[in-house]
């Protein structure tokens, strides 16, 4: 989806770049607006008359565990044409910010890059942007490098020849490498910004490469990890068939390197018109999230859980600098977290101001980068570089949230314009961020604990809102619930009021069967303590539904729906009672029946990002004719809709869609003698995954 613009410098040698983010322009919904540095112009005051406070219900469920820190959840990106990268400035600032990777050499700039020589024809090549330069920076902030091995102007040779010299004659221990970086951006789909020189740019040639690269590199180190590009659901090119392709790039290129690769990559640039409507489309991202593993796992079988997904790049496309973007920051890499992402790069440490405007009383250069490059636009500069604007002090937020090794547990809130994310942290405290998007009323937080029992002493507060400088320590609110003003976030912490258990967490449970109506989970005993009973309890938003109990690490779940989706959290019970934290969450589905007496194919034929068509087949496989049916299913994503449909009568109501026949094709003989087919033009908001569950006159289907 992305491009930096490859230019010459600009003003004061420094590189203007990334104006826009080139899509179809039927694809293009956002409009760019500005951002809010903050030294420009003073924050607003609160309005005279503002309204009066508004009381949030924030529900915390410390038994229901949404997976651990990863040690490279914080990330940014580097870029080469950007002199400024290695700013000992920098350094201090990713430290403080708690970054802990840098991904290198820039975005689209991997696919032109040649790390030997370090030049990137068609673009611009700061001087001290070098590998060596930029892993030095990488090792003073104690952090670890994401490099994007060059797929579109580059070899496999060339890659494995950089893991040589980064890992075994430099002893750098890079880590995670990229193969290409947006390369379904090539011209495949009929839009290019990705330098691609392979004749065939098709999504079963990069899958053929990766394989070759992932070969070669591994040859030189097996430790490395190999990551695989892939299209983000509900965003352009999800769901569209190029030319002489039989499958969209996710399918294709997963078809081929799902037993190979370690993780994937997918993007992320809400985009709309303003960054508070980037920050409302943030709830789009756990469905997106979900139906790239549904993806993985569909082709990758007992591996999935070996293949993980990053984010390597996010930012909210419109007014980057401002502080509702700052809220941006803060929300989306939790949310990335909660839904099994282990790593999120935003997009960018600097970039360059484009255009001028106000966002919330401050000034705006509509610049990606976390920090000021000191540019102008006219006769309007930024503040001197290296100045934060406010993603920065988003990302730095989430230090007072939680860091690498702490538990996501789940929360929360009554008001969609308060976002809650909690953390059980590893010294045994709970730490609750509390982002309040509304920019005109204050809310008050009252918070209820589940599954911890905080102290009655008063909790630890940070905030970062109008009118702070910094993330800062404030005093807890006084004889009542925690105020959040305006346009803040704010990070509530409290101390537990009892001992925790003596037994550790169980490691995270797997699948060994399932069918339509049970699965069995086997996990591994606690590293620490003696457990007396395992208890298995399924996430319902924060509350917890208990499926089955075991004195041994295995149960089987029975009575559950066919061609339903379940997330569990295991936790073990120590000999006083006492519950330990959650396991890993798994996430698993049922089979539609076996032996149903009707079967339904649902097969989405084509799609372009926000719709698509698709055609249903329905089956009668019992001994007795059918004369007159209806079929009923439901949508995943509350995003989905039928917009008109051909050969039935399509009605729905929220995610509910009820079908009837026309009337010519209401006769199903039996035994599968004669079918039903219909089709619709549907769309999407967000992810496209199918519906799992069809009943055709009460009786649920088997599915194909």
């Amino acid at each position: 989806m992305p491009l930096e613009q490859r230019s010459t410098p600009g003003r004061s040698g420094r590189h203007r770049t990334r104006t826009a983010r080139r899509r179809p322009a039927a694809a293009l919904a956002c409009a760019f607006a500005t951002v809010a540095a903050l030294a420009a112009i003073p924050s607003a005051p609160a309005a005279a008359g503002q309204a009066a406070e508004a009381t949030v219900e924030v529900s915390v469920n410390a038994g229901l565990g949404l997976g651990t820190i990863d040690r490279a959840a914080f990330g940014v990106n580097t870029a080469i044409w950007d002199s400024h990268m290695n700013d000992p400035e920098v350094v201090d600032l990713m430290g403080d910010a708690g970054v802990n990777v840098m991904r290198y050499p820039g975005g689209s700039y991997g696919d032109i890059y040649h790390w030997k020589d370090h030049t990137a024809p068609g673009g611009y090549v700061a001087p001290g942007t070098g590998f060596d330069e930029f892993m030095g920076t990488v090792r003073a902030t104690g952090s670890q490098p994401m490099i994007i091995a060059n797929y579109g102007t580059g070899t496999a040779q060339e890659a494995a020849d950089w893991v040589r010299y980064a890992n075994v004659t430099k002893g750098y221990g890079a880590k995670y490498w990229e193969i290409g970086n947006e390369i379904y951006g090539n011209g495949h789909y009929g839009s290019g910004w990705e330098a691609d020189d392979h004749p065939d740019k098709s999504p079963r040639e990069y899958a053929r490469n990766v394989l070759e690269y992932t070969r070669a590199m591994k040859a030189v180190d097996p430790t490395i990890k190999v990551g695989a590009v892939l299209t983000t659901p509900g965003d352009w090119p999800d769901g569209i068939v190029g030319e002489g392709d039989s499958a969209d790039w996710n399918h294709t290129v997963l078809s081929a390197v799902a037993g190979t690769v370690d993780f994937v990559i997918v993007h992320s640039y809400p985009g709309g018109a303003t960054a508070d409507e980037a920050l409302d489309r943030v709830s789009r991202l756990p469905g997106q999230l979900r139906e790239v593993r549904r993806q993985i796992d569909r082709y990758a079988g007992e591996r999935s859980a070996e293949i993980g997904i990053a984010l390597t790049e996010v930012n909210s496309n419109v007014q980057m600098n401002s502080r509702p973007n700052g809220l941006f920051t803060a929300d989306v890499y939790m949310t990335a977290l909660e839904n099994g992402v282990f790593n999120v790069d935003w997009w960018n440490t600097h970039n360059g101001p484009t255009k001028v405007e106000t966002v919330d009383g401050e000034r705006d250069f509509n610049d990606f980068g976390l920090l000021s490059s000191g540019g102008c636009v006219g006769d309007v500069c930024q503040p001197p570089v290296n100045t934060p604007f406010h993603p920065y002090f988003g990302l730095k937020s989430l230090t007072t949230l939680g860091r690498p090794g702490d538990t996501m547990v789940a929360s929360s809130t009554s008001d969609d314009q308060v976002a809650a994310h909690a953390v059980h942290r590893a010294d045994g405290t709970l730490s609750v961020m509390l982002i309040n998007k509304d920019p005109d009323t204050a809310h008050t937080a009252d918070i209820d604990y589940a599954g911890y029992t905080p102290t009655a002493q008063a909790p630890v507060v940070h905030r970062y809102g109008r009118g702070d400088t910094d993330v800062t320590r404030v005093p807890a609110t006084s004889g009542g619930p925690q105020v959040l003003p305006p346009y803040s976030i704010t990070t509530v912490t409290v101390a537990p009021h009892a001992a925790s258990a003596s037994v550790g967490a169980p490691v995270a449970p797997e699948v060994t069967a399932v069918d339509s109506g049970t699965a069995t989970l086997n996990w591994t005993a606690p590293a620490r303590g003696t457990a007396v009973r395992y208890e298995v309890y399924e996430r319902l938003g924060t509350n917890a539904q208990l499926l089955g109990t075991s004195t041994s690490p295995s149960v089987t779940l029975r009575n559950l729906p066919p061609g339903s989706e379940h997330t569990v959290n295991v936790l073990a019970r120590d000999a006083d009672g006492r519950l330990s934290r959650p396991s890993e969450p798994l996430t698993f589905a049922t089979t539609a029946p076996r032996d149903s007496s009707c079967l339904v194919n649902y097969r989405v034929d084509t799609g372009w990002g926000n719709g698509f068509v698709a055609s249903v087949t329905v089956t009668n496989l019992g001994d007795t004719a059918i004369n007159g049916w209806t079929l009923d299913f439901a949508w995943p994503s509350a995003g989905q809709s039928v917009q008109s449909a051909w050969n039935a009568k399509v009605t729905g109501s929220g995610t509910r869609v009820h079908v009837t026949d026309n009337g010519q094709n209401a006769v199903l003989a039996p035994k599968g003698g004669s079918t039903a087919t219909f089709g619709f033009v549907g769309a999407n908001e967000g992810a496209n995954p199918p519906p799992t569950v069809f009943t055709l006159n009460g009786t649920v289907c088997r599915t194909s």
